[in-house]
């Protein structure tokens, strides 16, 4: 939703900007966020859709339809029927379970399903408190939420670009050995190395702005390549996305991946 505000009007001021040398330079050029009124938006979305009272949430903003991403449902259903119809998922980022929500009534017939959201202190807190069931989870880190639930599948969805070190983070969980990995709204750039920019939200989601990377595609890749193959690949929602630097344009992909353990 946010990448396809941008893109409505190719003069606007809103969407992804500027070709920056380290994060402390991007942020220095950020407004940043209320992150307490990012969560209120959100939770009183979802608890619309939660209680029937809307269909569907993304980035805080409510839908009369769900808007499936068939890439990130079919990745799911792959690794349910490579483990026993079971699903255990690792949801890195996920909110207050908006992919759980938009989802869930598709995968009514495993075997066994467990979806487990880590995020910041405050989601996991309101997650708790409002959200967790049976199924759907909260947790405060990775290592706890692996301890205890024993995930075989780990989602990143609009996430990575917004992580200050994101290849820390993937060099982690790689050493974990979680059976199968995907990628949806993953930003990669065209170029030959990763841009640094910032995010100009439009003020109808909420009034922000911060640092977004966009990949290298080999690079990432590289990441991969000894311990994971690659299942498939997919357009993600955003689709082609274009960087304004300066007098110029970049152009890149939003895209989604399914990662196998070998």
């Amino acid at each position: 939703m946010l990448k396809r505000l941008f893109e409505k009007d190719k003069n606007t001021k809103y969407g992804f900007w500027g070709n920056y040398s380290n994060w402390q330079e991007a942020q220095e050029h950020s407004l940043g966020y209320d992150s307490a009124e990012i969560l209120e938006k959100v939770k009183s979305s979802l608890l619309k859709v939660k209680n029937g009272e809307a269909i569907f949430e993304r980035d805080s903003v409510l839908f009369n339809k769900t808007e499936y991403s068939w890439g990130l449902l079919g990745g799911l259903l792959y690794a349910a029927l490579n483990s026993d119809n079971k699903l255990r998922i690792l949801d890195f980022g996920g909110s207050l379970g908006s992919h759980y929500f938009q989802n869930k009534n598709l995968l009514t017939n495993l075997n066994e399903i467990k979806w487990c959201i880590v995020e910041q202190k405050h989601f996991v807190d309101c997650g708790k408190e409002h959200f967790e069931d049976d199924i759907l989870k909260f947790y405060y880190d990775i290592d706890t939420c692996i301890k205890e639930q024993s995930p075989n599948v780990i989602i990143f969805s609009s996430v990575l670009q917004y992580l200050e070190n994101p290849y820390e983070l993937l060099e982690s969980v790689i050493d974990k050995g979680i059976k199968f990995i995907i990628f949806d709204r993953t930003s990669f750039t065209l170029k030959n190395k990763d841009i640094l920019t910032i995010q100009k939200v439009p003020p109808e989601v909420y009034n922000a702005s911060y640092p977004a990377w966009f990949f290298n595609k080999r690079k990432f890749f590289d990441l991969f390549k000894e311990k994971y193959e690659l299942i498939a690949e997919f357009d993600a929602l955003a689709g082609q996305i274009e960087i304004r630097d300066k007098n110029t344009k970049i152009l890149a992909q939003d895209k989604g991946f399914i990662f196998k353990r070998r």
